[in-house]
């Protein structure tokens, strides 16, 4: 019976559906513990696959490269080094399983299903895998390992099963998306199986971005006194080495490490938008990022997030004046630029605006112009940066707030065009909040400058889309500390009308934001994706219909 086990985690980034590059991820992680002594190499949930694997796990072929891969890592675990326990979608019986796979010796040695499977918020793992039995432990060189694979961990009966049956130690592989708040949550549910069962827990999370999702890591180790042995980084990969010794009397324990220091609310937020931006574009080998700089806040925080995930030299701005557009926009765009190193061209829409106005006038006969004419200056931009991406291969981002894409707020094919809304999930006052952070502060990992990233003046000035004289976004919305106080309500809280209304918001108003929240939806269908940051982002999490007659009065 061993007295001693070396485990590294392996905090990785693996690619959706790129199985020979998380392959390639896994046995370099196994070399670099190799060289430390471990003895197991835990990966998290479906490393082999990416995670989440959506439809592909339907399409036999994909299944059969994953076995065929989860094959040759059993092989490579035949030269006497580390065991490796990787996730991966895996066919047994004619079922799909979200399966964790422990290769050993030259083979698999043991497999384990997900029992609960989550089919709720950006969650609809039941529509592609079976759910599996209650896991037994795992044997790995005479030691009982308890597998719970990431929604497992969050019920009781999983951990007590294991627990009854042998387990010494709990390991937790994961694929679970950030969203604000969500360490604290899991922790709280680590802690609970902890002290349910008096075991110590390993706890692994992937890292990087996948579509609208963002993964934080932030891997840890409870001791079965429920002591915080080991806290890995979030935001980044990393490969860590774990000591453990079997105590008489009281079990395995982890010998414990100076814990990474976790980032502020406001830090995760970036570092969300960072890590799920530069992995959008790197994944889908895009050169880089083309968007409209208009000397407003949106655009300069979404300008400061693409230099700092991509590099100054990869993010290229244009600023397209109209006849309504302000010295000081002109000015505060050139100085965004200025000082996040990334390139600015200038291009004056006035010619398309006055060529659309001549081709319409005689069908806009007789009427007066209005938002007709607002829309079309903001289409013409969208024409001017696809024109770009088009010639050049560059990515537009989008640049608007939840806010604007909860009240409609925003002109389809104008400046909602792009591959990606990089703040498509933060609401208006967080992205005030999140400006001023980023002057005052530069994140761990950015490839942006240090210092402020923006003029105070473009966080202290009313916004406005300058599509008229004198616009203020006031004008058409409620001031945005109301708006997304209602809006919150309504979204994340999921109440009705007169529920918001008695946290202390005018009725009438909560009536008009409500039916803007409503109207928009066919909008929102046809957004670019954004990373999830909120308990419900749009997308995934809310799935409204567009046509719905229903008016939620409670």
């Amino acid at each position: 019976m061993a007295d001693s086990l070396t485990i590294t985690l392996a905090q990785v980034n693996p690619t959706v559906g790129d199985i020979a590059g998380n392959v390639s991820l896994i046995k370099a992680a196994r070399a670099e513990a190799a060289k430390g002594g471990a003895d197991l190499v835990v990966f998290p949930e479906l490393t082999v696959s990416g995670y989440p694997p959506e439809d592909l796990v339907y399409r036999p072929s994909f299944l059969d490269a994953v076995a065929a891969a989860v094959e040759a890592l059993a092989a490579l675990t035949g030269d006497g080094g580390p065991g490796l326990l990787v996730g991966a979608p895996w066919r047994e019986k004619g079922d799909t399983y979200n399966a964790v796979l422990l290769l050993d010796g030259g083979k698999i040695s043991a497999s384990r299903f997900k029992h609960h499977l989550p089919n709720y918020g950006v969650f609809d793992e039941f529509r592609v895998f079976a759910a599996g039995p209650a896991p037994g432990p795992m044997v790995f060189r005479g030691v009982r390992l308890g597998v719970m694979i990431c929604e497992d961990m969050w019920f009781d009966d999983v951990a007590e099963t294991l627990a009854e049956s042998g387990a010494e130690l709990l390991i937790v592989p994961n694929g679970s998306p950030f969203e604000l708040d969500k360490p604290d949550v899991r922790i709280t549910h680590a802690v609970a199986r902890v002290t349910e069962t008096r075991l110590p827990l390993i706890y692994l999370n992937t890292i990087g971005g996948q579509d609208d999702l963002a993964f934080d890591g932030g891997g840890f180790v409870l001791n079965s006194d429920r002591s915080l042995a080991v806290q890995m980084p979030w935001w980044r990969s990393e490969i860590r080495l774990t000591t453990w010794r079997r105590n008489n009397g009281s079990g395995w324990v982890c010998a414990a490490q100076a814990p990474a220091a976790p980032g502020d609310r406001l830090e995760n937020v970036y570092q969300a938008m960072v890590v799920a931006l530069r992995d959008y574009v790197t994944k889908n080998r895009f050169p880089g990022v083309v968007l409209g700089l208009s000397g407003g806040i949106d655009s300069a925080l979404a300008a400061a997030v693409a230099a700092d995930a991509l590099g100054p030299d990869k993010v290229h701005c244009v600023m397209m004046p109209s006849p309504y557009t302000s010295d000081d926009s002109l000015e505060d765009a050139a100085a965004v630029a200025k000082l996040l190193g990334v390139g600015l061209d200038t291009i004056d829409i006035a010619p398309a605006m006055k060529a659309y106005a001549a081709m319409l006038a005689p069908a806009f006969a007789g009427t007066e112009p209005g938002i007709t004419e607002e829309n079309i200056q903001s289409r013409a931009r969208g024409v001017t940066l696809m024109a770009l991406s088009n010639k050049f291969g560059k990515m537009v981002l989008s640049t608007g707030n939840k806010s604007e894409m909860s009240t409609g707020y925003a002109t389809l094919y104008g400046d909602m065009c792009g591959g990606y809304a990089v703040l498509k999930d933060v609401y208006k006052t967080t992205v005030f909040a999140i400006s001023r952070w980023r002057n005052a502060h530069k994140p761990a990992g950015a490839l942006g400058p240090k210092g402020p990233v923006m003029p105070e003046r473009v966080i202290t000035k009313p916004p406005t889309a300058e599509l008229r004289a004198n616009q203020k976004d006031e004008d058409s919305l409620p001031p945005y500390d109301v708006l997304d106080g209602i809006l919150k309500g309504l979204i994340e809280g999921e109440m009705g009308i007169t529920a918001v209304a008695a946290r202390g918001f005018d009725e009438a108003l909560v009536r008009r934001v409500y039916k803007m929240l409503k109207t928009a939806e066919y909008k929102r269908r046809q957004a670019p994706p954004g990373v999830k940051i909120t308990q419900i982002a749009f997308g995934r999490d809310y799935r409204y219909p567009i046509t719905n007659g229903f008016l939620d009065e409670l």
